[in-house]
């Protein structure tokens, strides 16, 4: 994540307005309030299905890409009509990439597809933990009977902190009550030697699956990360702010206004991946007025920022950000058409 190196000062004001029936709406500084610029009408079952095919064609390109993050990506944006893309899902599993591999096993333990479970067991032999515990997730997740028992090794042992990270997450999908005393426990095992800023990232990730399991203490301690005191917290401050919007921690919404609207005293405001995981996560809950913050960054040099751009605006999913994405299905890089195939997806399936 590129984070900006300014000092941390009081957040501004409390930028909330609550309308008549309770909802949020983020305020939009007048000189950016944000233009009607849409030309298409998606509401129109014709006009939208022509986008979608639009997105689903540009899935299968990227699905033969020579870059494998581009593959990975592919194949998760394929979840999102995973019925349809199930031929494509089960290719992954065999890809000579292991981290394709493992979002393969991971899709179809989410989308829950029970027809291509049982050809993730020759997975559990696979030579890549990430690959093994995806394959256990994907079986677990589709009822056949699966030893989870690396699971927790992984969590408790392994040198990663990302694989830490995906065992914890694992665990927190799976729904097993259970589990909460082992991600405890967890939270005192991370290796001494680890950078600390990477520990708080692991910290936050087992938090958000104690609070899937049930534990809302946990949510305490995630809105605490959104008041970043160091340029070296801001991505944790990104990732709490998309955990509380997947856990639809409502009480958490003034505190990403907050964040969202901070600057420091130059005048600069956080990096834009911090203010786009807010405005996604907002969009999550349901507050209004964000996409002025994703319309700021959707023409970023950065492709990596365009890519989160468009994957705001799929939560959004009105009909101007249904046609930002429109034009980010033709943009010049493949990640960040990919990232538009994907929200269109999610945005027309509402």
């Amino acid at each position: 994540m590129t984070q900006s190196r300014h000092a941390h000062v009081a957040l501004l004001p409390l930028l909330l307005i609550l309308s008549s029936c309770g909802t949020a709406k983020v305020s939009e500084p007048p000189a950016k309030k944000q233009a009607e610029s849409s030309t298409i009408d998606f509401s129109q079952p014709l006009v939208a299905s022509a986008l979608r095919e639009r997105a689903i064609r540009t899935i299968e390109e990227s699905a033969d890409s020579v870059n494998p993050s581009i593959r990975a990506n592919a194949i998760e944006a394929a979840g999102k009509s995973a019925q349809r893309f199930r031929p494509l899902i089960e290719r992954g599993l065999t890809d000579p990439n292991l981290g394709v591999r493992a979002v393969a096993a991971m899709t179809i333990a989410k989308k829950k597809l029970s027809q291509s479970a049982p050809r993730c067991r020759a997975m559990l032999d696979d030579s890549a933990i990430q690959c093994r515990m995806a394959a256990i997730f994907a079986l677990a997740a589709n009822g056949i009977d699966v030893d989870p028992t690396p699971l927790a090794d992984a969590l408790m042992t392994d040198a990663s902190l990302r694989v830490r990270a995906q065992a914890a997450f694992i665990l927190g999908e799976l729904g097993n009550q259970s589990s909460v005393p082992l991600l405890r426990q967890s939270l005192a095992a991370t290796p001494a030697s680890a950078d600390p800023s990477q520990v708080k990232i692991l910290h936050l990730q087992i938090a958000e699956a104690m609070i899937k399991l049930g534990d809302d203490e946990q949510r305490t301690g995630v809105r605490a990360a959104l008041y970043p005191s160091r340029a070296e917290e801001l991505e944790a401050a990104a990732l709490a702010a998309q955990i509380l919007g997947q856990v639809r921690d409502r009480k958490s919404i003034s505190q990403m206004v907050y964040l969202s609207e901070y600057k420091d005293d130059t005048g600069r405001q956080h990096p834009a991946e911090v203010r786009l995981a807010v405005a996604d996560s907002l969009a999550l809950m349901d507050v209004r007025g964000g996409a002025f913050i994703v319309d700021s960054y959707a023409g970023s040099a950065e492709p990596a920022i365009r890519a989160q751009a468009a994957h705001a605006y799929g939560t959004i999913g009105d009909n101007a950000s249904l046609n930002r994405l429109a034009g980010l299905l033709n943009d010049s890089d493949p990640m960040v058409r990919v990232a538009a195939a994907d929200a269109v997806l999610r945005a027309i399936a509402r």
